[in-house]
């Protein structure tokens, strides 16, 4: 990958930074989220994307993190355009530069070899 598509998928990546994790999500949704990270049921994922850890049959919790799925997709796909590479390039290159940072401790996240960690 030369230079300049590593520095617009950084540029991308770093525009999408806090507006990324909460794109199509309303406040009650990623408060619904937050707790959910914070009981262990719900982790973010090496992909880019928020995960189930362990089953919920809460149908407004499973909308929150469809919302912010589909949020991040289409988020990634325009990074991922405007950088000449893929959706899912520019969805792990927003977890480790921005998601995994942000991984509060005794949350849980989905590694690259989709075994689920806790910080």
């Amino acid at each position: 990958m030369t230079f300049r598509k590593l520095f617009v998928i950084g540029a991308a990546v770093a525009a999408l930074g806090v507006a990324g994790a909460a794109v199509a999500q309303t406040a009650a949704q990623k408060s619904m989220i937050d707790q959910a990270k914070a009981q262990g049921v719900v982790g973010e994922q090496a992909d880019g994307y928020l995960g189930f850890r362990s089953s919920s049959s809460d149908p407004a919790l499973r909308a929150a993190v469809d919302a912010t799925n589909s949020g991040r997709r289409a988020a990634y796909a325009r990074s991922a355009a405007d950088a000449g590479t893929s959706a899912d390039v520019a969805g792990a290159r927003m977890f480790e530069s921005q998601l995994l940072p942000r991984i509060q401790s005794g949350q849980w996240y989905r590694n690259a070899q989709g075994q689920w960690v806790q910080r």
